[in-house]
C-alpha cells in the first residue's frame, strides 16, 4: 500500500511540474471555465500574509494599486499543490486549503502583468476514486479563475496587473 501511495505521489508531483512547465491555463489568464462552489474554505486554516512595505525613498510611481489576492483548492483529503502568490512553493495540504496575500505589481508588472497559479494535485470523490481537485482565485473579492471544482483539470492562473 506504501509503494502505491508513493507511486501515486510522485506521478502527481511530475504532473504539477509538468503543467507549471508547459504554462497550462486559459490563454485569457482565467485558467478555466467559470463557475461559483460557494466558499468551501471559509473558516479552515486560512493563512494571511502581511503586505510587504516600500523601500523608502522609491518615487511614488514605481508600484501599481495594491491587491489582495487569495488562491484556494477545495476537495477532501490531502493533496500536494504548487503555487505562486508572494512566492512560489510547492507543499503537501489538507483540504480546504486557502492562502491570502497583499500583492503591488511593480515596475513591467504593471504592464504585463504578474503570474498568480495554483496547480491543485487530486482529492477524494464521493465514490472514493481520485479526482482532480478544485481551486479558485480571487482577486479583490472578485472571481478570475476556477477549474470547476476540478471539471477542467488544469491549473488556475491569472495574470494580475
Amino acid at each position: 500500500m506504501g509503494e502505491i501511495v508513493r507511486k501515486t505521489t510522485t506521478a502527481v508531483a511530475l504532473a504539477l511540474a509538468a503543467a507549471l512547465l508547459t504554462g497550462c491555463g486559459g490563454a485569457d489568464g482565467t485558467g478555466g471555465s467559470a463557475g461559483d462552489k460557494g466558499d468551501a474554505g471559509a473558516g479552515k486554516t486560512p493563512t494571511a500574509e502581511q503586505p510587504t512595505e516600500k523601500p523608502a525613498g522609491k518615487p511614488a510611481d514605481e508600484g501599481g494599486a495594491a491587491h489582495e489576492v487569495t488562491i484556494e483548492v477545495t476537495g477532501k483529503g490531502q493533496t500536494m499543490i504548487m503555487y505562486t502568490l508572494d512566492e512560489s512553493k510547492t507543499e503537501t495540504v489538507t483540504l480546504p486549503w486557502k492562502r491570502t496575500a497583499t500583492i503591488t505589481p511593480e515596475g513591467a508588472e504593471k504592464q504585463v502583468g504578474r503570474l498568480v497559479i495554483v496547480t491543485p494535485g487530486h482529492s477524494q470523490g464521493e465514490d472514493g476514486m481520485l479526482k482532480a481537485a478544485g481551486c479558485t482565485i480571487t482577486v479583490d473579492g472578485k472571481k478570475v479563475a476556477d477549474n470547476g471544482d476540478g471539471a477542467v483539470a488544469k491549473p488556475c492562473s491569472y495574470k494580475l496587473k
